[in-house]
C-alpha cells in the first residue's frame, strides 16, 4: 500500500472513529403516562431532537412510570441515572419555591406572556439559574394557556361556593390563594384524580386545559365545571437536562435542541389551543358549563395579588421570578394597550412591583 494509500485509509478510520466517540445515547422520560394527552408535546419535543441531531445525539423516550415514578423523575435527572426527564416545574416547589412561578402563576401570565418572557424578557435565564442550582440545564419546550377550572358535582358559580369544598389543587400560591376563598387543598397526582372524584374522596379537582381533562376523563364522574381557570392562568412545560450530559454534546448539537425546544414550544400553543376548543365542545354536551362573572374574577385578581407578594418575599428566588415577571408586564403594557383591542392578552392589575423588588434585594 502506498504512503498516500495508508493516508487515506488512516483518515478515514479516524473519521468513523471521531463519529462513534461523538455520538451520544440518552435515556428520557416524562412525568406523564400515555393516558394523559400532555405527553404529546414531550413525544414532539423528542422526535424532532432526533430528527435535528441524527448521527450526533438518539434519545429513548420512555413515558411517565416506566423507568422511575413521576415524582422520582427530577433526581433520577439530577443524580445522572438518566439523561433527561420532561415535567412540569411546579412539582418541585418544595424544592424551591422558584419553581413555582416557573411553571405557572394565579391570575397573572397568560400563554403569550409566558412565550414573550422566556424568548426576549430574560425567562429562560432564570429557568436555567434555578435548575442549574440542582445541577441541571433546563429548555422550555411546552405552553398552555389557562387551565379548565375546577370540574365537580355541585355547581360552583360564585366564591361562596367554595366554601369547605375539598379540591384537588396544585401549587403553591394555588393552595394559599383557594384556602383564603374558603377551600381545602388537596394534592394528589394526575392519574389519581379520576378514582377520587369516583369515591367521594374529594368535592371537585382541576388538572389541566380541557383536552386533557377530557383523556382523563373527568366527565364521566363530574356533572359541572366552573370556568375559568383562575388558579392557573397558563402553564410552562420542558426538559430537565443532567449538567454533565450537556456538557458532553457539541455547541452545535446544544443548539439544535434549544431549535427543537424553541419549535416545539411555539407548536405547543397552537395544538393545545386547537384541541381544547374541540374538547370544550364536547364537555359542552356532557356536563354544565358555569363561568365567573368579571366582578368575581376581579376579587380573586386582588387577592391572588396577596399571595403572590406574600409567597415570593419568603424565598428570594421566587421573588427574583415574580419581580422579572412584573417588570416584563410592566414594559409590555405600553404596547400591548396602546394596541388593544388587536393585541395579545391582557395586563392584569397584578402585584406591588415594588413590594417584590425590596423583597428580591
Amino acid at each position: 500500500m502506498t504512503a498516500k494509500a495508508l493516508f487515506i485509509a488512516a483518515s478515514a478510520a479516524a473519521a468513523i472513529g471521531s463519529q462513534a466517540v461523538a455520538q451520544e445515547s440518552w435515556t428520557m422520560t416524562t412525568t406523564w403516562p400515555s393516558s394523559l394527552e400532555l405527553i404529546e408535546t414531550d413525544k414532539h419535543f423528542v422526535d424532532l431532537a432526533n430528527k435535528l441531531t441524527v448521527g450526533e445525539l438518539t434519545i429513548e423516550f420512555f413515558e411517565g412510570g416506566a423507568i422511575v415514578p413521576s415524582g422520582e423523575v427530577f433526581g433520577a435527572v439530577e443524580s445522572g441515572t438518566i439523561q433527561a426527564g420532561a415535567d412540569w416545574p411546579g412539582y418541585w416547589a418544595g424544592r424551591d419555591a422558584a419553581f413555582s412561578p416557573l411553571a405557572t402563576t394565579p391570575s397573572l401570565f397568560n400563554a403569550v406572556d409566558y412565550v414573550n418572557w422566556i424568548q426576549q424578557w430574560g425567562g429562560a435565564e432564570l429557568y436555567n439559574e434555578i435548575y442549574g442550582n440542582f445541577g441541571m440545564v433546563y429548555l422550555p419546550y411546552g405552553v398552555t394557556n389557562n387551565e379548565s377550572g375546577f370540574r365537580t358535582n355541585e355547581p360552583i358559580v360564585t366564591l361562596e361556593d367554595l366554601q369547605g369544598k375539598r379540591l384537588r389543587l396544585s401549587g403553591l400560591e394555588q393552595g394559599r390563594l383557594l384556602e383564603r376563598l374558603g377551600g381545602n387543598q388537596v394534592s394528589m397526582a394526575g392519574g389519581e384524580i379520576y378514582q377520587a372524584l369516583e369515591r367521594g374522596v374529594i368535592d371537585g379537582a382541576e388538572f389541566s386545559t380541557p383536552n386533557v381533562d377530557w383523556s382523563g376523563g373527568f366527565q364521566q364522574v363530574t356533572d359541572y365545571w366552573a370556568t375559568p381557570g383562575w388558579h392557573q392562568s397558563a402553564s410552562v412545560f420542558g426538559v430537565m437536562i443532567n449538567k454533565a450530559s450537556w456538557d458532553a454534546l457539541s455547541p452545535e448539537t446544544q443548539e439544535k435542541l434549544q431549535i427543537a425546544a424553541d419549535a416545539t414550544l411555539l407548536w405547543s400553543l397552537a395544538f393545545t389551543e386547537k384541541r381544547a376548543t374541540e374538547a370544550y365542545a364536547k364537555f359542552d354536551e356532557a356536563v354544565e358549563i358555569n363561568r365567573y362573572d368579571d366582578e368575581t374574577l376581579e376579587q380573586v385578581q386582588q387577592m391572588a395579588n396577596e399571595v403572590i407578594v406574600e409567597t415570593a418575599c419568603e424565598n428570594p428566588n421566587s421573588a427574583k421570578v415574580y419581580l422579572s415577571m412584573i417588570e416584563y408586564l410592566e414594559d409590555y403594557k405600553q404596547w400591548r394597550d396602546a394596541s388593544a383591542p388587536f393585541n395579545l392578552g391582557r395586563t392584569p392589575d397584578g402585584p406591588d412591583v415594588e413590594a417584590l423588588r425590596e423583597c428580591a434585594g
